[in-house]
């Protein structure tokens, strides 16, 4: 069974009540995503709160908006935010990204997300756990239509998938003027194939940045110096 509660170095996470537990994913896309100079940021499906949270230690200065249409799972993520540091800087709205991108007038500099993306699988029995997992609650087309709605023309909008669903993502964002302008395939260990691409889209079509992160090296948990030095600032467990 998974932990209630999962520490940080700088905040606790409570996923008890979620449909998505803590997982490397969240963490890497919030340690990952470019928040320099970005004021106003965007959570797309917060969970628990993980990656608004992660965001707002490494980045002093925004304000964010973190939307979540599973109702425990956004009382789980304000429980979160409300013991947390930043909490007058972190606002969480129970709202699908369909509604929210209808009823806001707001802009942002940086949208994240990491969004479900199991569209050719079966449901799961829970229905929570099968909104986390399922693109049935928000297809690539909805999610690309309010992320365009929503983006400042310079901002940026940052995600993780795993590979093949990412690669289809891709060509249909280029399709509504969003490009793909960096990628980071991240391999569970050397000599495997990549599992998830971290990716940073932009209004304006540029060369994309294509670089590699492995997580463990030759053995469980004997973590890359890369991987180590990109969530440093978030796992105990890592204490340089």
């Amino acid at each position: 069974m998974a932990r209630d509660i999962f520490r940080f170095k700088q905040f606790d996470i409570y996923h008890d009540k979620c449909a998505m537990k803590v997982g490397t994913d969240g963490v890497l896309l919030g340690s990952w995503c470019n928040v320099e100079g970005a004021g106003s940021i965007l959570d797309i499906g917060t969970g628990s709160g993980l990656i608004a949270l992660m965001i707002a230690q490494r980045n002093t200065g925004c304000v964010i908006d973190a939307v979540e249409i599973d109702s425990t799972s956004c009382i789980q993520a304000e429980e979160n935010v409300s013991r947390s540091s930043w909490k007058s800087r972190i606002n969480v709205h129970h709202k699908s990204l369909q509604e929210y991108s209808v009823q806001t007038s707001k802009t942002y500099d940086l949208i994240v997300a990491n969004p479900p993306y199991f569209q050719n699988s079966l449901p799961s029995p829970r229905p929570d756990r099968s909104t986390a997992r399922h693109a049935g609650s928000l297809t690539s087309n909805e999610l690309i239509t309010g992320v365009k709605k929503l983006l400042n023309p310079g901002g940026r909008f940052c995600m993780i998938m795993p590979v093949t669903e990412a690669n289809i993502f891709i060509g249909k964002a280029s399709e509504s003027n969003l490009f793909c302008r960096r990628v980071t395939s991240v391999l569970p260990n050397h000599g495997k194939a990549p599992k998830r691409y971290l990716l940073e889209f932009t209004p304006k079509k540029e060369e994309i940045l294509r670089s590699e992160l492995v997580i463990e090296l030759d053995r469980r948990h004997k973590y890359s110096d890369a991987f180590k030095e990109l969530t440093k600032d978030f796992y105990l467990y890592f204490r340089y």
